[in-house]
């Protein structure tokens, strides 16, 4: 990643777009905009491996476990447009499991790559398997839609809301309507 080179795109950008780059109020938009962009796409350059940090402790409890209302922000992979929300995940151990903050901080891991809501709630169920070993993982996304409600069909109060349940939060018809009763859904 070369900032430098991100910067001066960004200062054509604003070119092409009919503005001028060495306006008062544009002078440091383009190296702004850079910041901006690393930060936001910041997923790219992280792993799980590194997000988790070892966090995963043995336990016996073979419970439910949720944490719910975790901010999501993310870019949209069509209009670099961004949607935003809330997560909730939910996952039964099964002798292990994982540090709570590891969760929103995986959430944020996927959120900040370009790509579909549909991707990134299988990607965080995913993620939280792999990493857990547990028998069952879900996780809610509701998100709004700038690509929606700025330009299109501009409806402002549409949101989305997708699924992915793996495991037991799949097979077993009890363990998905406790995560769906206790996450409010």
């Amino acid at each position: 990643m070369n900032i430098d080179k991100i910067t001066e795109l960004s200062r054509q950008l604003l070119i092409e777009l009919g503005e001028d780059p060495t306006r008062e109020g544009l002078l440091k938009t383009p190296e702004r905009m850079a910041k901006s962009l690393v930060y936001l796409t910041r997923g790219y350059r992280q792993n799980i491996e590194d997000v988790v940090n070892g966090a995963i402790f043995e336990s016996n409890n073979d419970n439910m476990v949720i944490v719910k209302d975790i901010e999501v922000y993310s870019l949209c992979e069509h209009h670099m447009l961004p949607f935003y929300g809330k997560c909730h995940v939910g996952y039964i151990a099964n002798g292990k499991v994982i540090g709570v903050s590891k969760i929103a901080r995986i959430v944020d891991m996927f959120a900040r790559r370009m790509q579909i809501q549909e991707n990134l709630t299988e990607q965080i169920a995913q993620a939280i398997m792999d990493a857990t070993g547990a028998e069952g993982v879900g996780v809610i996304i509701e998100a709004k839609h700038l690509c929606m409600m700025m330009r299109g069909v501009e409806k402002q109060h549409s949101q989305m809301t997708t699924s992915s349940l793996l495991g037991s939060f799949r097979k077993e018809p009890e363990a998905r309507m406790e995560f769906l009763m206790l996450t409010g859904k």
